[in-house]
Formats: structure tokens, C-alpha cells, sequence
């Protein structure tokens, strides 16, 4: 490894609000101050080691420093992780945004402002704003959104009338429900009250490597392909969101579908032949299709994506429009990340996340040392709308 090499050398670091040159950064090491966790990392040449600005351990020379953009990089850089401050991970991070988001599950209907949030968990309301966006990958208030879409969804999922379910799900009017209602639920109201009534939607369920996966498909397609840690749960949850369809269980039928998804978490298979029958809209098919053009054992930045979709600005929607994906892997939002390199939110589990991306990168530099020169495909799929 070079230590020798400067930061600029190694790559350049992206514009923070607070630490725009490498002496702010020291500056900010310097007084091991924790809103600079995740804005960048250090290596110590002397050492090897790469930590957080926060870290305890003793400071080092400057001259010995070295700034990165991610952990990702200080490794490639070939410096290793710190064990005292445990730089690849989210320990404290996880806990400031998990006691926030137990703040805003605690009463859906209340609107907490991002001052009284942050009041709430003991941090300033700038670093709790990155800090969110980058562990959740929404800012607060759209993940609120997110809660009283959800509520608007469960209160039509149970038969009671628009106005009710408005009132229920916390919005001010029924003129600001319908404002955002194709965004959270892809189609009117009424419409969805209706949804699922006169389909039957086969089903099945199988442990995986990553928990039990559940295929759910109609006539037309995949309508739904999610893992849990509880086969029943996904079940349960299948029936709330088809509440007025016919549900079979049907293993034989959908067993060819289960063989791909094994197939491909044992890195068997990197793309899929897939049949999907799911309802967006037109900016999150937008994103969907791109998703699916990002290539096996790579990885995007939301960024990317807006800018994939002609929205450079939309990063935030793009955001949501891979929290809503209602199919894992056939539509691989897992391989969207931050800017940095750091993963975001993921449906299925951060967990499942860090293990999906994983399990692709060994696999593609399996078939690029056994093949030199080859791209893994990207995925394929039919898609039925």
C-alpha cells in the first residue's frame, strides 16, 4: 500500500455544507466532532487504520493523514477499519435514526417538525437531516408522508370510505389526500379500494438464504416478491394488500420462480426471466426500468438514477420509488446506494441489503477472473402492466 499518497490523489471528496476543504476536515478530527461521522473518513499512513472524525483513539500527525469520501475507499486504499470506532458501520448513527423513527411512529397523525425531531433525539437538526436521509434514504418529512400513505392504504384495505380514511390517515383535507395520492398508492382512491376484487393471485413461499422469500402472481405476472423472517408474516401481509382477490397457495406452480431466486443467491444465475404484473406510476416506472438496467455485482447512487430518468433534481423521489418496489431482486433496488458508497434504506432490511450486494460482487469478479473481458448481463425481464 502507498500510504504517501494524498487525498486528492486517491479520489476527490464529494461538497459537504461544513467540511469543504481537507484543513476543515482536520479541523473537524481535530475536535472528534460527531456530525462529521459519515461525511468522511481518515486513514493514519504510520498505522493502516482508518477511522471516523469522532474517534477516540490518539489523534495522529496531519502529515500522516489522509481523507476519503467512504470507508470503501479508504479499504481500496488499503487501509483497514478501525476497531475502536468501528468505521464500517452504523452503530451510533443506526440508534440516533431508529429513536428517531420510534418518534414519528409513536402518533402517525402528528406532524413533527424537523426542530422538534431533533429536539427529540439530542442532535442538531442539520446533522439529523443528512444523517436520516443517508441511514433511511428519505429526509423525516417524507418518510412521514410515507406513514400516512401506509395509514391511507390500511384504511382502504379495510372497506371504510375515502373521507374516512383521510381523517384516519392524518391528512389536513381530502384535497391534500388526493394531491398525493397517486404517488402513494399508484392509482385513485376509489380505485384502490377495489383492488385485488375479481383476481386470483397464486402464491408461495420457501426458506432462503436470506430468509423465506414469498412469489405472489396473477394471470398476468409476479405482483409481488418480497423476504421476511416469518413465512406467515409475508402471507398476512400478502392477504392486507389483496384483500378482495381469491389467494391460492400454489407451490408446483410458482416452484419454477423459486428455482431462479435460488439459483441466483447462490450466484448461479445473475439475471432473470421474470413475468411481472405491477401498477406505478409513470416517474416509478421510470426508475424501475432503470434499476433494472444497472448490471449484475454493480451498484448506483440515487443521483445517478434521477439522472438516468431525465430528473436530475427528483433524488428524493427516486428514493421512494425504491421503497415502494414491491419486487425484490426482479426489479434490484438493492443495487442503489448513497453517493458515498454507504447503503440506504431497503425494504427488505438493511441486513438483506449489505448480503445481496455482497453475494454479487464475489460472483462477478468469479466470472471476470474466469472469463477476462466478460460484463455480467444486466437483467432481463418482461415486464406486464
Amino acid at each position: 500500500m502507498n500510504r504517501n499518497l494524498h487525498s486528492t490523489e486517491i479520489g476527490t471528496l464529494g461538497e459537504s455544507a461544513a467540511w469543504h476543504s481537507d484543513d476543515e476536515r482536520w479541523e473537524a478530527v481535530t475536535r472528534r466532532d460527531p456530525q462529521a461521522d459519515g461525511e468522511f473518513f481518515y486513514g493514519v499512513k504510520t498505522t493502516g487504520v482508518f477511522c471516523r472524525p469522532s474517534c477516540a483513539s490518539r489523534q495522529p500527525r496531519r502529515e500522516n493523514v489522509a481523507f476519503f469520501t467512504s470507508a470503501d475507499a479508504a479499504r481500496a486504499a488499503g487501509f483497514r477499519d478501525c476497531k475502536r470506532c468501528q468505521p464500517g458501520g452504523l452503530p451510533r448513527e443506526l440508534d440516533i435514526v431508529n429513536r428517531a423513527c420510534a418518534a414519528l411512529d409513536a402518533d402517525p397523525q402528528q406532524r413533527l417538525t424537523l426542530a422538534q425531531l431533533s429536539d427529540a433525539v439530542h442532535v442538531s437538526p442539520f446533522h439529523l437531516q443528512r444523517l436520516f436521509k443517508r441511514v433511511v434514504g428519505v429526509s423525516p418529512r417524507q418518510y412521514q408522508a410515507a406513514q400516512r400513505g401506509a395509514a391511507l392504504r390500511d384504511a382502504l384495505k379495510r372497506g371504510a370510505d375515502v373521507t374516512r380514511a383521510t381523517l384516519d390517515a392524518g391528512f389536513n383535507s381530502p384535497s391534500r389526500m388526493y394531491d398525493s395520492a397517486s404517488a402513494e398508492l399508484g392509482m385513485a382512491p376509489s380505485a384502490y379500494r377495489r383492488k385485488g376484487a375479481g383476481l386470483t393471485v397464486r402464491y408461495a413461499s420457501a426458506p432462503t438464504s436470506l430468509g423465506f422469500v414469498l412469489v405472489a402472481t396473477t394471470d398476468k405476472g409476479i405482483c409481488k416478491l418480497g423476504f421476511g423472517d416469518d413465512a406467515a408474516y409475508l402471507v398476512d401481509e400478502l392477504r392486507g394488500e389483496f384483500a378482495n382477490a381469491d389467494l391460492l397457495e400454489d407451490p408446483q406452480r410458482l416452484a419454477p420462480f423459486i428455482a431462479q431466486i435460488d439459483a441466483y443467491l447462490r450466484g448461479t444465475r445473475q439475471d432473470f426471466d421474470l413475468p411481472l404484473d405491477i401498477a406505478a406510476t409513470a416517474f416509478r416506472q421510470r426508475v424501475w426500468d432503470a434499476l433494472r438496467r444497472i448490471p449484475y455485482g454493480e451498484t448506483r447512487s440515487y443521483t445517478d438514477i434521477a439522472e438516468a430518468v431525465g430528473a436530475p433534481r427528483a433524488v428524493r423521489a427516486v428514493a421512494s420509488a425504491c421503497a415502494t418496489n414491491p419486487v425484490a431482486l426482479a426489479i434490484p433496488c438493492h443495487r442503489v446506494v448513497q453517493k458515498g458508497g454507504a447503503l440506504a434504506g431497503y425494504r427488505w432490511g438493511l441486513p438483506r441489503k449489505a448480503a445481496l450486494l455482497d453475494n454479487e460482487a464475489q460472483h462477478a469478479r468469479a466470472i471476470s477472473s474466469d472469463e477476462p473481458g466478460r460484463t455480467p448481463a444486466a437483467t432481463k425481464l418482461d415486464h406486464a402492466a
